[in-house]
């Protein structure tokens, strides 16, 4: 018992920190976008549909997402979840450090934006393919009774990494002129992404590969892990599940970004405060996120993956019609409740998700499964949230219709995840697919 929690808790260590390192690479260039892309980038637009563009660079990454989740997914279940991580945060890390390089648009003109968009597009082939290994080679390791608060450490990697990235950014405020910033500090924290990215190989090769996969491979034998490339047979046997877990995915990518990319554009453009303001709250909301994420999962271990995930969603919706009001108050107190209050209420649905999206697939084509569920609904929802809540200010130079955008997927994600089977407690090692919709 002793060797076997050494072991999760170990595994769980080097999974959340490699995944962190990659999501300070990922919220770094969300900040960014809102703050600096627009007019290094972007300079020619109007400030607001300077923003808007950047925030295209950055539903770029979302597209690729998929697609890195499909050619992740299909080598993960083939020859092991560690390899692909390694790989994952390679990418991701060498993408960033570029990023820190990249001459901006009044160097070599157009060159630049399409320059910024490759490497946004490589970051998010990487982002597509890292969350699936990080969560399942922790789920796998982990026991049935208490897979919710295991699988949900990797998941409170994202605040942490948002933490980081903000974190630098806020200090960068305080120590730089907006000018000094604007010509140059904003590259110091995509240059650290190097360093970081160090510290994480060292960590991740430490990872041994995940002990379910290993015994299928062994059940196997000489066969193929798979007759079928896997996502052939995703498609083909699990569509539910995908479907299950893209609503699911919905309203919580869609509430993330808007609570913590489009705030800055909401604070900076619309109501003219500093951009130190809202970087503060979000520091203080990722803060609260990272130590309430484990708590939703380990939650979901005692009542169930469903009832936490429909607390969350019921409770975002009513969220979204009062996180913009207390922003309006402008003060520090009331944007740092604003996003606090959100960053806790979203950690209900992203806590227990991991365990849940693991436990919806089997062993052959878990990977897959999960990872293509996941990363489909961020095209659609993340990828362009920041974007469409810039243009609905623009149009109606109101907050109301972002609050009814939030609110429309929360009851899109509640629907999904009301209809889906309870999974708290399943095996991993059973059957190749779980049941998903409840009869």
């Amino acid at each position: 018992m002793s060797s076997s929690r050494t072991s999760i808790k170990r595994v769980v260590a080097a999974s959340m920190i490699g995944t962190t390192v990659e999501w300070y690479d990922f919220f770094l260039y969300g900040s960014a976008a809102a703050l600096v892309f627009n007019s290094q980038f972007f300079p020619e637009s109007d400030p607001l549909v300077g923003t808007m563009l950047a925030f295209a660079t950055l539903a770029v990454g979302f597209v690729a997402r998929p697609l890195g989740g499909l050619v992740f997914g299909h080598y993960g279940d083939k020859i092991g979840r560690k390899k692909l991580l390694v790989v994952s945060l390679l990418m991701m890390g060498g993408a960033t450090f570029a990023m820190g390089l990249l001459p901006t648009y009044a160097t070599i003109g157009v060159a630049a934006p399409l320059l910024l968009v490759l490497l946004r597009l490589i970051q998010g082939f990487a982002v597509g393919g890292e969350w699936g290994g990080a969560v399942l080679i922790v789920s796998e390791h982990g026991d049935d009774r208490r897979r919710g608060f295991w699988a949900s450490w990797p998941q409170a990697g994202v605040p942490a990494g948002n933490l980081l990235a903000t974190a630098v950014l806020a200090v960068l405020a305080v120590v730089q002129s907006d000018e000094t910033f604007n010509a140059w500090g904003w590259r110091i924290p995509f240059l650290l992404s190097g360093l970081l990215v160090l510290i994480g190989m060292w960590i991740r090769l430490a990872v041994e590969e995940s002990p379910v996969f290993v015994e299928a491979v062994k059940k196997a034998g000489d066969k193929p892990a798979a007759e079928k490339a896997p996502i052939v047979t995703v498609l083909k046997h699990s569509w539910r599940e995908v479907l299950i877990a893209m609503g699911a995915r919905f309203a919580e990518n869609v509430s993330y970004y808007v609570i913590t990319a489009f705030v800055l554009v909401y604070l900076t453009t619309h109501l003219e405060l500093p951009k130190s303001l809202g970087l503060n709250a979000v520091l203080v909301g990722s803060a609260i996120h990272f130590v309430t994420i484990p708590m939703w999962g380990w939650l979901s271990d005692v009542i169930g993956r469903r009832i936490v995930y429909l607390f969350g969603t019921a409770s975002m919706l009513v969220w979204s019609f009062v996180f913009f009001p207390m922003l309006d108050g402008a003060t520090s107190l009331t944007t740092i409740v604003a996003v606090s209050v959100g960053l806790f209420l979203h950690g209900a649905m992203y806590g227990p998700q991991a365990a849940f999206f693991s436990e919806l697939f089997g062993t052959k084509v878990r990977y897959s499964g999960s990872s293509i569920g996941y990363q489909l609904a961020s095209i659609a929802a993340g990828g362009v949230a920041p974007l469409i809540a810039t243009a609905l200010l623009d149009s109606y130079g109101t907050s109301m219709p972002i609050s009814i955008y939030v609110a429309a997927t929360c009851v899109v994600t509640f629907v999904a995840v009301y209809f889906a089977k309870e999974t708290r407690g399943s095996s991993l090692a059973d059957a190749e697919r779980q049941p998903s919709v409840a009869a």
